[in-house]
């Protein structure tokens, strides 16, 4: 799996033009599933996110996780995330698990956020969608679970 996560004051994502989701102060999360992913990733990534000390405490130092502040998550699933841009100019997105399969990885990972105490709200799934944010810092980390060492 991989994540970008965006320390955001706000977020929120439209369908159609209608906001479905918007958060406040937290992580903005777009997460793209790869074949060959499973449960133990989906954990491993909530557990970074949740854990994550992107955030400053009384000393503007980034002690803080998103749980620590009682912020929330937005997550969006993006299969883009998955493109394989090494050969020609059109991306290939052979590497993105099929979408029931990571659609329930994307569940799980939102579940396993909410578990560990953080309010955790969802794009949807195989949808247009328009993201708004208000990235803070700007502070932007990349996550990949394939990379955990």
């Amino acid at each position: 799996m991989r994540a970008v996560v965006q320390r955001v004051t706000e977020a929120s994502v439209s369908v159609d033009g209608k906001v479905i989701s918007a958060v406040g102060e937290g992580l903005m999360v777009l997460l793209g599933v790869e074949n060959g992913d499973t449960v133990q990733d989906a954990r491993y990534l909530a557990d970074k996110l949740t854990g994550l000390r992107i955030f400053e405490d009384e000393q503007d130092k980034m002690n803080l996780s998103v749980a620590d502040r009682g912020g929330e998550i937005l997550m969006v699933s993006q299969f883009t995330l998955c493109a394989d841009c090494r050969h020609g100019r059109r991306p290939s997105f052979t590497d993105a698990m099929e979408p029931a399969a990571a659609k329930a990885l994307y569940e799980t990972a939102m579940e396993y956020c909410r578990q560990n105490g953080v309010v955790t709200k969802p794009g949807q799934f195989q949808a247009h969608m328009q993201v708004r944010l208000v990235n803070d810092g700007p502070v932007t980390i990349v996550l990949d679970s394939r990379k955990r060492i």
